[in-house]
Order: C-alpha cells, then structure tokens, then sequence
C-alpha cells in the first residue's frame, strides 16, 4: 500500500526506469548496461520503499500521546516553545531517515486550533536550529483529557515539500493520516509539563503505535 503523495511520483518513476531499460537494451548488452539496468531498478525500488503506508494498529486514547510517525527519538527536554505556547514545554524530537516511512499521523484526537506553514531552509533535520529556521508546518489540537499538545512537521536536507492536512477548527482523529514530508525530515512535539514520558533517547518508535507520553 502506498501514500496518496507517491502516486504520481511513483508512476513518473516507473516510466522513466521502463523506457531508460529499453533504451539499454536496445543499445546493447554490454556489462556496463546491465549495471545501469540494476541502479536503475535500485532506485525505483527506493523511490517505492519510502512512500509505503503501511496499515498501523492504533488504538485510540485521549489520555496517551501516540508516536506520530516511525522515527529515532533524538531529543527529550524541557524547551521553550516559540510560536503558539511562547512558554516551556517538553520537547520530544524524532528523526526519519530516506529509509523510513513518512506518513504524518494525529498524535492525539480533538479539535484543531492552529495549523500554520512556514517556508524556510533546509539544515539538516538533527540541527538544533531546524526546529525554527527550516521549512515547517505547526499543528495545535487540543481536547479535554490531555490538554493542548503542538507538533512541527520540519523538513531535512533533502525534504523539499511539506504536505499538511490539518485544518483549523476541524477535528483530528487520533493515529489518522495528518500529512506527509518528502525525503529525509523531523517532527517535533511540544508537551505539557506534567505529562509522563514513555519513550528513550534512541528508542526506534512506530507512527500510530508506539505511545511517546500520557498525562
């Protein structure tokens, strides 16, 4: 199963691979064509592995954040959060690398308060200074067990398109699908203070499975 953002990509891909392969062997059979017939198939078959949407079994809670998508947790402090809460937080950062799946999903269900694009640049997703300079989306849901919970979507070196569905007003399922970011990327979460922490640094997490905190 493949996300809605890789069809066309996926399709144009395909394409391009068929016709350079019957360009090949209608130039000959040589070794180094061959070759360039197997990098070829290579990298169709990345270009398929990184928009793969596989089905999740999310099981849905008001009180638990769940990991909104599959990553290594590289940060967990306190922080200062900027743009919406212009206060301290907790902080938990997960990076995606090319190999893993990046479908955005809800991390938590409840009504949509704030949902803002950011242009910007493309440091490498692990830079402190991504989380601001880079180009982001901001999400703000809140509901009535958990509380007020943002998320930044933040694109990496080799990102260079955010998709965002969220909507302001509208209402956010848990563990649905909230956007995609092509390529290499981050997401942040900013917490309430008193929420518990069930993640690690390091720890490897699953988009709609793996809960992050709960309060």
């Amino acid at each position: 199963m493949f996300h809605k953002e890789g069809h066309k990509i996926i399709l144009l891909s395909f394409l391009i691979v068929g016709c350079l392969f019957l360009l090949i062997d209608l130039i000959g059979n040589s070794l180094s064509g061959k070759i360039l017939q197997i990098l070829l198939l290579i990298f169709f078959l990345m270009i398929i592995q990184f928009f793969r949407n596989p089905k999740r079994n999310i099981v849905q809670n008001d009180k638990q954040v769940i990991s909104p998508v599959d990553g290594k947790v590289v940060v967990i402090e306190e922080a200062i959060e900027n743009e919406y809460f212009k206060d301290t937080r907790l902080q938990v950062s997960i990076f995606m690398s090319p190999v893993n799946v990046h479908v955005t999903r809800y991390p938590i269900g409840g009504k949509i308060l704030f949902s803002k694009y950011h242009p910007g640049k493309y440091l490498f997703a692990w830079h402190p200074k991504s989380s601001e300079e880079n180009e982001r989306t901001t999400v703000v849901i809140e509901n009535k067990s958990f509380g007020k919970l943002l998320y930044r979507q933040i694109a990496g070196a080799l990102a260079r398109r955010i998709v965002n569905y969220a909507q302001k007003d509208k209402l956010a399922t848990q563990g649905n699908d909230s956007g995609f970011i092509k390529f290499g990327s981050r997401v942040d979460l900013f917490l309430p203070l008193d929420c518990k922490i069930k993640v690690k640094i390091n720890q490897k997490v699953k988009g709609g499975e793996d809960i992050i905190a709960e309060i």
